[in-house]
């Protein structure tokens, strides 16, 4: 029981991190995000945990790829089969149906050093798992 209230507990607070960011960089959300950044915040602290002896970029690294693929998920059901024009990163370069970038990617690579960094440590993975 105490597990599912831990993971229930990480995925609002990286549900509402997530919107909070969005509102904050766009001045807009949706309510697709909420669930993307409820599971992308578990995925970190799973990776944080499972990799405490890997290097700090190396964590970044796996943990921007995570965030670009769920984005990349969340773009193709939300955006692409539904319409809903939740974001659309057609104009910027590299990016791959307008769903993800490589600028994007980079940003979610700065995000994942702030969070391995100072929020994400490996008590915190401890704690909660």
């Amino acid at each position: 029981m105490r597990a599912y209230f831990n993971y229930t507990f990480l995925f609002l607070l990286g549900g509402t991190a997530y919107c909070t960011l969005e509102m904050l960089w766009r001045g807009r959300t949706h309510y697709s995000m909420f669930f993307a950044g409820g599971i992308i915040f578990i995925i970190l602290i799973y990776i944080s945990g499972e990799m405490k002896k890997a290097p700090l970029l190396k964590k970044c690294f796996s943990g921007a790829i995570i965030i670009t693929a769920t984005e990349f998920a969340f773009g193709c059901i939300f955006n692409l089969k539904y319409h809903m024009g939740v974001w659309d990163y057609s104009a910027l370069p590299m990016n791959l149906l307008g769903q993800i970038c490589l600028p994007f990617s980079a940003l979610w690579f700065l995000l994942c050093f702030i969070l391995f960094k100072w929020v994400i440590k490996e008590d915190f993975y401890r704690r909660f798992f």
